[in-house]
């Protein structure tokens, strides 16, 4: 019985994120009330404050659960593999979840550039941890020789999380059509020229 409840639960909040990103991406964080976001999601208002004390909080957690969501795909995509093999495959990691999740990236690449917002500390917080990952696969590229010496580690872990961010959403934005092996194969020419993959 609880383990049904605490399904329940977790699909309510699901479609409760879902719904938040969605209009927050269309028509931003302030215009969008609890009551666009219960009606969107199809559930009473109540519901919302029964999940989240705030709309705020809504939107904090929602960043929690997406930037978390990246950083777990990234993980996974270096996990065991060799230095170039693994900045590889977060560059496909990292497409592949903007494909999936395109209104969160949306909201995350407009989120990260605003400094007033009660949420800002807790986003510079997720973003440090999903360039973590980043920057420890250049590192140990660096540490094997595979990467050049001289290669700013963090600078560029910043780097590839944000032109991967951006051409991912210029790509489904603006070429929609284009398949993802395309994309890929031209963010990874951008990266070979700094940091040697081959």
């Amino acid at each position: 019985m609880a383990d049904g409840r605490n399904r329940r639960r977790a699909n309510t909040r699901q479609r409760l994120y879902e719904s938040a990103v969605e209009l927050i991406a269309e028509q931003g964080f302030t215009a969008t009330t609890v009551d666009d976001i219960a009606e969107r999601a199809g559930v009473a208002k109540g519901t919302v404050y029964y999940n989240f004390p705030s709309k705020t909080a809504l939107f904090e957690e929602l960043l929690r659960h997406g930037v978390g969501l990246l950083t777990a795909d990234f993980r996974a995509a270096v996990a065991g593999r060799a230095p170039r093999e693994a900045v590889a495959a977060l560059v496909r990691a990292q497409l592949e979840y903007i494909q999936r999740y395109r209104s969160f990236a949306q909201l995350l690449l407009s989120e990260m550039w605003r400094t007033n917002r009660e949420w800002q500390q807790t986003l510079r917080l997720l973003r440090a941890e999903a360039i973590d990952v980043i920057a420890a696969a250049l590192q140990a590229g660096v540490d094997s020789g595979d990467f050049a010496a001289d290669l700013d580690v963090r600078l560029a872990a910043s780097a590839l999380f944000g032109v991967g961010l951006v051409v991912a959403l210029d790509w489904l934005m603006f070429q929609p059509d284009r398949d993802i092996d395309d994309v890929e194969r031209a963010l990874l020419t951008i990266v070979r020229a700094r940091v040697a993959i081959d």
